[in-house]
């Protein structure tokens, strides 16, 4: 197991242990402070979906920022109970794990900033895109980690981009 930090916050420094799982890839320290410096560092009155939670850090870090609701959600068993232990350690109420596959979560909330960062070469985020709308509030970003560079999903436009060694990280708002 490896471990990751939450960089900004009220749990600013905690570390987060990371299980040892195919496809899971914690979002690094500095990509998370660029995204958190577009955003800006205080989630007061956002809410949040971490698509494909993993490590569960990007959902981490929306809700050690104010968030007042993050959604993380999760396939992999495994992940999902390291996700709870966190959860529980961190006590952040605001927050909740759903287990499932991403393609079948359903909400009534909407979310105003949705983070994407699904397994590479599996095609998510073309299965994604059309079911954006159903999820996403007026005027929501998007923050979408790929393998490759994107312009834009569905109806977002890429605004702000970087990379990482092979990690490809962007912030999306709506046409």
């Amino acid at each position: 197991m490896s471990r990751i930090r939450i960089t900004g916050g009220t749990h600013r420094s905690r570390m987060l242990q990371v299980i040892d799982a195919a496809g899971l890839r914690p979002t690094p320290d500095r990509v998370r402070e660029t995204l958190f410096n577009w955003l800006g560092q205080d989630l007061s009155g956002w809410r949040c979906l971490d698509l494909f939670a993993g490590s569960g850090v990007l959902g981490f870090e929306a809700a050690s920022r104010g968030a007042d609701e993050v959604v993380l959600v999760e396939k992999d068993a495994r992940a999902q109970q390291t996700l709870k232990k966190h959860l529980a350690e961190l006590q952040l109420p605001k927050a909740r794990i759903v287990g499932g596959d991403a393609l079948k979560f359903m909400s009534e909330a909407r979310f105003d900033l949705i983070f994407l960062d699904p397994p590479y070469n599996k095609g998510w985020l073309d299965k994604v895109a059309p079911l954006l709308p159903q999820w996403a509030a007026p005027g929501a970003r998007l923050y979408v980690e790929a393998e490759h560079e994107i312009e834009s999903l569905g109806a977002w436009q890429t605004v702000k981009r970087g990379q990482a060694g092979q990690v490809h990280f962007h912030l999306l708002e709506h046409e």
